[in-house]
């Protein structure tokens, strides 16, 4: 099986570029920074809530705990965002304004009731990355990316698979990709 394209910081910027000349930029921009920088699945972002990301006064929140019934593996676990991605949901939120705390965070242009599922914001992400011209990307390129550079900054295995909740560290060294960057950082280490 081909695994999605771990996006370079170059890819990243033309896809966040495209984004911004698109309607629902800040709604787009928002939904791939956190598969970038938090390592969220594509439905785990879909079935985000005000409350999962805002507290009662409006703040971000330093940590999102994620429902068992939203993970891929079915087991709850806590995402911790890093401060960039916080300042990002920070800008959102004023222009995104939630009608109440269960409201989905990211509303489809077809119903501010309802949010996406899994399968359209798969759909959303496709059409992002090839506006943007980036041959190979997927909804999960933004995860694979996120894994790969924890792997590059020496970040040990197990704290990436805890990081990404996954059981197994076998499954989160799939994930990693081998590059020259990963080596030329290697290498230095000595």
């Amino acid at each position: 099986m081909k695994q999605a394209k771990t996006l370079t910081d170059q890819e990243l910027e033309a896809v966040l570029h495209h984004v911004k000349q698109r309607s629902h930029s800040a709604r787009n921009r928002a939904m791939i920074l956190m598969t970038f920088w938090g390592g969220f699945r594509v439905g785990e972002v879909a079935a985000l809530q005000y409350k999962d990301v805002y507290d009662d006064a409006g703040a971000v929140k330093p940590e999102i705990r994620l429902d068992a019934t939203v993970t891929k593996g079915k087991h709850a676990r806590t995402v911790f965002l890093p401060e960039k991605l916080r300042a990002e949901l920070a800008l959102y939120q004023p222009v995104h304004p939630s009608k109440t705390a269960h409201s989905p965070l990211f509303q489809t242009q077809k119903s501010h009731t309802r949010g996406f599922s899994a399968n359209t914001a798969t759909q959303l992400f496709l059409a992002l990355y090839k506006g943007a011209g980036i041959d190979g990307a997927s909804s999960h390129s933004g995860r694979r990316t996120f894994i790969t550079r924890l792997a590059s900054k020496g970040v040990t295995v197990r704290v990436q698979a805890s990081l990404a909740g996954h059981k197994s560290i076998a499954t989160t060294q799939r994930y990693i990709d081998v590059n020259d960057e990963l080596k030329r950082s290697a290498v230095e280490m000595i």
